[in-house]
């Protein structure tokens, strides 16, 4: 995984430093809360190069079995657009958001509808919604 600063904000955009937000979901000391809160933590895994965590939070019958992140492409900003369930009481949610990136200086983004499962009592990613 790519060195972060402990102090820094973490990249999903809470405004909270990276030690106190998804940093310690990537190290493995606790789990995401909530479907919002496992896309946030997904999101910083891309932003920080690990894919460990990546293939760890994902559902394992749509996991891949390996997973090669594009060193060039620099993730910048994560918006949430959208949210259904995925709440503490719930075993499903979806989360719809724009990330953005940078990539060979290009600006870029990606939309998704993405929804979450719970599997073995933790949020996992399962898929993302066809457009």
């Amino acid at each position: 995984m790519a060195k972060h600063a402990s102090r820094r904000s973490c990249p999903c955009g809470t405004g909270l430093p990276y030690d106190d937000c998804c940093g310690p979901l990537h190290r493995g000391d606790g789990a995401a809360p909530t479907a919002e809160a496992l896309m946030r933590s997904r999101f910083s895994a891309f932003a920080v190069g690990d894919p460990d965590y990546l293939l760890r939070s994902w559902h394992s019958r749509t996991r891949p079995s390996r997973l090669r992140l594009d060193p060039a492409q620099r993730w910048t900003r994560l918006e949430i657009v959208d949210r259904t369930r995925g709440g503490l009481l719930d075993s499903t949610g979806t989360v719809a958001f724009r990330a953005h990136y940078r990539d060979a200086g290009q600006p870029g983004t990606v939309d998704e509808h993405s929804r979450f499962v719970r599997e073995d009592g933790s949020w996992v990613y399962l898929d993302a919604l066809p457009r």
